[in-house]
């Protein structure tokens, strides 16, 4: 794959998202374009479904990286943005050695889904498949009590999805903290009833999607946001040419999303 001329460019205060699609075949994903990292995470999988998800997700993050920063997806550094004691990274990972900065991101995927959101300010994403009654009862004890509250009293037919819509918002903020779930889940309120409740300094919303998955970002910082949506086609995310394609891509949704202090939550 050569250099990229072109550059795809997120303006401040302003959130991209890409949705992209699983490999027709594992021999689609070019595994040379993830470091040691990633390859030994990937290998680390038992499930050959989940392995591949996984390094799929990775070399698309990589391809639409190099849109934005004009180096090839196999010559990006990604690390977390924080120094352990033993010379180690860890925490929210970021673009590293690119001389002026590099944009913001957050990757996630499930069940034959990623999202990438690249954002000029600190973001976080997250996107799950719809859950089962059952994993809603099992994940309710460990939410917010003003949030358990909330979801108890809606019927049981309305509980799913917005437990659902709860649970990406929460994994997206403390990605975007860059703690993840080991700050308690317990700890911040993210409900939609007292959104006056909800921790300052962030926008958090749930993203317009398929009916199979829900999705929500976290962006730092206040007011409304507008959001770029893009669905990247199979054909698309696995050329040769890949990184090419993205960056002549038109997003396919525009939308906003709505700062809770002064309206609620995504709208499109």
């Amino acid at each position: 794959m050569t250099a990229v001329v072109r550059r795809l460019a997120v303006a401040r205060g302003e959130l991209d998202v890409w949705l992209l699609p699983p490999p027709d075949s594992p021999r689609d994903v070019p595994y040379d374009e993830l470091d040691a990292h990633e390859r030994g995470r990937a290998d680390s999988y038992r499930r050959p479904d989940d392995r591949q998800m996984y390094a799929a997700a990775h070399v698309g993050l990589r391809r639409v990286l190099a849109g934005y920063t004009g180096i090839e997806p196999g010559r990006l550094h990604l690390a977390g943005e924080r120094h352990k004691g033993n010379g180690e990274r860890h925490g929210r990972p970021v673009v590293l050695g690119l001389p002026g900065g590099a944009p913001q991101f957050s990757l996630s995927h499930s069940h034959g889904l990623a999202i990438v959101v690249v954002a000029e300010a600190r973001v976080g994403a997250d996107v799950q498949r719809l859950p089962s009654a059952e994993t809603v009862e099992v994940c309710l004890p460990a939410l917010h009590p003003s949030e358990r509250e909330e979801l108890g009293k809606l019927p049981e037919h309305e509980r799913t999805m917005a437990f659902g819509r709860l649970w990406t918002r929460k994994e997206a903020y403390l990605k975007g903290l860059g703690t993840g779930l080991t700050r308690g889940a317990d700890l911040d309120y993210l409900g939609e009833a007292g959104l006056a409740e909800r921790p300052t300094g962030w926008v958090v919303g749930n993203l317009p999607l398929c009916s199979t998955h829900i999705a929500a970002v976290a962006l730092a910082g206040a007011g409304d946001r507008p959001v770029a949506v893009r669905a990247v086609p199979t054909a698309y995310l696995y050329a040769p040419d890949a990184v090419t394609r993205l960056v002549r891509m038109e997003p396919g949704l525009r939308s906003m999303l709505r700062d809770p202090a002064g309206h609620g939550d995504l709208e499109h």
